[in-house]
């Protein structure tokens, strides 16, 4: 532990992840915590390091609980790990690639607690959304080159892109959660490929946030590739965070919000996609065209009160796009800020639940 002076402010940038390739989405914003505080100390301890492709971030400010920074971090780091050795895509040993590996149908496969409540999330995003959301359209990430060691320099054919399609639809796959008499597992009724990342870091930012209220913290701010939640308001000013302008060269912010208690994910296309024959396609995948999505949605920022939720409501509004997502956003009273590309300019558009909660934010 340390301790900062502050005179008027300190400001302390979070990295947000650079091109880390998923099969679903991409958070997309950073973290601005302005240390408000001036005429006093401020007790502040700051951890971070690597998890799922990108880095990880804890901030806490003025802390209760004493523990060693060391120990702390290393609480943290196995955290992530247990997340990662669940649902990793890109570990041939974790849970979710040993099931992808296993071909017995309508046999259930037994995994953690924690990865099959997470697959029934993930399973509700793609009812509501009619299959907008779909975790298991990964065979279609990995086509389109976003996938674990793949990539693409020539557009996939009419016939490849069908081929993989006969292996995507969320509604093959069934989740048994843990009661007392049966332990957790999933099972597929058809050749089918799981892929949780959508909502994984959301997921880890929540586990790593359970773990330091048990550790006695109050006031703090946990990040993974922008995936952001925070608990307290750290001495009433709050945590800002920074929602970043969608713009595919340089960094600018394009809003700064207050939040207290509260969890928030931005999904957008402009840090992962590909460029092929000089045209940039989007990350973001289509499960109903088997194609990156083609309308002009940058990004969609959603706050909730936990981190997964948040990253999962996100995917699914991007992939939507500006119309239908926005109509969902409205109907569900969900706090979302959607930016639509218009000509070289940038559209604003919030639900009245985001405007309720941040209309005095700059």
């Amino acid at each position: 532990m340390w301790r900062m002076k502050t005179s008027c402010w300190m400001t302390l940038v979070v990295n947000s992840l650079n091109n880390l390739k998923n099969a679903a989405v991409l958070a997309a914003f950073f973290v601005l915590a302005l240390l408000a505080g001036c005429s006093s100390d401020l007790e502040i301890k700051k951890l971070s390091g690597r998890t799922m492709g990108t880095n990880w971030s804890v901030v806490i400010a003025n802390p209760i609980a004493i523990y060693d920074q060391k120990e702390v971090k290393g609480e943290i780091e196995t955290v992530l790990f247990e997340v990662n050795r669940q649902m990793s895509t890109y570990d041939p040993a974790s849970e979710i690639s040993r099931f992808n590996q296993f071909e017995d149908f309508n046999t259930w496969f037994p995994v953690s607690e924690l990865f099959a409540a997470t697959t029934a999330r993930a399973l509700r995003f793609s009812e509501i959304s009619n299959g907008s959301f779909d975790p298991t359209v990964g065979p279609l990430v990995n086509l389109w080159g976003f996938g674990p060691g793949t990539s693409s320099e020539v557009l996939p054919s009419d016939d490849a892109i069908a081929l993989a399609m006969s292996t995507v639809g969320f509604s093959a796959i069934d989740v048994r959660e843990s009661d007392t008499v049966v332990g957790s597992a999933i099972q597929k009724k058809a050749e089918r490929h799981l892929d949780l990342s959508a909502i994984a870091k959301g997921l880890g930012v929540d586990e790593v946030y359970a773990l330091l209220v048990d550790l006695g913290y109050s006031n703090f701010l946990v990040e993974i590739g922008g995936e952001v939640r925070v608990k307290g308001d750290k001495d009433g000013s709050g945590w800002r965070v920074a929602v970043e302008k969608p713009v595919k060269e340089g960094r600018a912010v394009e809003r700064l919000l207050s939040l207290k208690d509260m969890a928030l994910a931005t999904s957008g296309d402009y840090r992962n996609y590909r460029e092929i024959e000089g045209v940039a396609y989007s990350h973001t995948i289509d499960p109903s065209t088997g194609r990156p999505v083609t309308h002009q949605l940058a990004s969609v920022t959603v706050a909730d009160s936990a981190c997964a939720m948040a990253d999962g409501w996100a995917t699914t509004l991007l992939i939507m796009g500006p119309t239908r997502g926005y109509q969902l956003a409205v109907a569900k009273n969900l706090p979302a800020m959607f930016i639509e590309r218009v000509g070289d300019d940038f559209v604003i558009r919030e639900t009245p639940r985001f405007e309720q909660l941040f209309g005095g934010d700059i």
